[in-house]
């Protein structure tokens, strides 16, 4: 899909990757709707790219819906919006669980449900999902969060089977340890020695890349850790082993602690 002229749903539009993709897509052409729950970082970036702002907590069901009744012409959305959601299963309530299964999973399912007919009526559109690598291996204190983000994986598969026939794209982008903004450089955890990261403006690289190029998916992390990836698919016993040794625990620890308000 050519980018120029279209319009795009971001959601999530308030953080840091939020903002690359939305600079990435204005750069291309498109005409942008800015979604995410605070309106005062939303209404600067929309007046510098010329898009409009939408208000929405995708943990609130009612609003997930009043944001797609808001916009069903836009022949992209891009799925951005999450949680971090790290920690051991039995440090979140029951509440924390729902949101997190809510915002990283529910809502962009249920975005693509109200959106992808009009793009299938209209002959074409495209959907992006913001997973993660945690949606290929799971580690210590990811099990909510990497459940959501295997679910995301999977479903943009299956709707890209679905849609295919109607010219309609679907893509998934996974992104590793993001550097600058995002949940990890939010965290304030470190990382082992060699492990490396990625910018925002790597992962809006990879949205652009995914809706002009028809990708079904797309890794934004050094080959290294994509190689782990997917190793860790293949065999994911001794990928955890590997991963303890490497560290894992310490991290998800120092993920969990920084991460625990964002529940």
């Amino acid at each position: 899909m050519n980018l120029g002229g279209r319009s795009a749903l971001i959601t999530g539009a308030t953080g840091g990757l939020g903002h690359a993709i939305a600079r990435a897509l204005h750069a291309r052409g498109a005409s942008l709707v800015l979604s995410g729950r605070r309106t005062d970082v939303l209404e600067p970036l929309a007046a510098e790219l010329g898009g409009r702002t939408l208000a929405a907590d995708l943990a609130q069901r009612a609003d997930v819906e009043r944001l797609a009744a808001a916009c069903p012409d836009v022949d992209v959305v891009i799925n951005n919006a999450a949680l971090p959601a790290s920690g051991a299963v039995t440090d979140f309530t029951l509440e924390e669980i729902d949101r997190a299964l809510d915002v990283n999973l529910r809502a962009p399912i249920v975005l693509a449900r109200e959106l992808a007919p009009g793009m299938a009526a209209r002959g074409g559109g495209h959907i992006v999902f913001i997973s993660s690598l945690a949606g290929k291996v799971a580690t210590p204190g990811s099990g909510i969060y990497s459940a959501t983000k295997f679910g995301l994986r999977g479903f943009a598969h299956g709707l890209r089977a679905d849609l295919r026939p109607a010219g309609v794209g679907v893509s998934v982008v996974l992104p590793g340890f993001i550097r600058d903004a995002g949940m990890f450089a939010d965290s304030g955890a470190r990382l082992p020695k060699g492990v490396g990261t990625r910018t925002p403006d790597d992962v809006a690289a990879a949205v652009v890349r995914a809706i002009e190029q028809n990708r079904a998916e797309l890794d934004v992390a050094p080959l290294a850790l994509r190689l782990g990836g997917a190793f860790g698919g293949m065999a994911p016993a001794i990928a955890a082993t590997i991963n303890r040794r490497l560290g894992s625990e310490r991290v998800a620890e120092q993920l969990a602690d920084g991460q625990r308000a964002q529940r």
